[in-house]
């Protein structure tokens, strides 16, 4: 495969590649992988994100048509979000990725500490 659009600073995939696999993006695209979730749902499988970036990051993955946002009419409102099509096969690509880095973060941290040791 070609990839030399993606090192243009004009490419418009270099977005998509952001919200893709910024630190939240990533979370919640493992999180919708498992299902639909509502919004506090989602606040409290992906722990650490704050509200806003929540929201933020919501609204960036619906914009690249990886997230589709359900407003249910009832009261209180009830929105859901579940993986597109294209999400999901993004979702799996990442989860490759998510599952490579815990089975290898001993071995990660393991290289970190003799590193730390040959510099002392």
């Amino acid at each position: 495969m070609r990839r030399g659009a993606l090192f243009s600073v004009a490419c418009p995939s270099r977005e998509i590649l952001n919200h893709l696999t910024s630190r939240w993006g990533v979370l919640i695209l493992l999180a919708l992988l498992e299902g639909t979730h509502r919004f506090s749902e989602l606040r409290r499988k992906v722990g650490g994100v704050s509200e806003k970036m929540l929201a933020q990051t919501l609204q960036q993955l619906e914009g690249d048509c990886m997230i589709d946002r359900v407003s249910l009419p009832v009261v209180p409102p009830h929105v859901e979000y579940s993986l597109t099509p294209l999400g999901r096969e993004a979702a799996e690509r990442v989860k490759t990725l998510a599952d490579w880095l815990e089975v290898n973060t001993p071995n990660i941290m393991a290289a970190k500490a003799e590193r730390l040791r040959g510099t002392s």
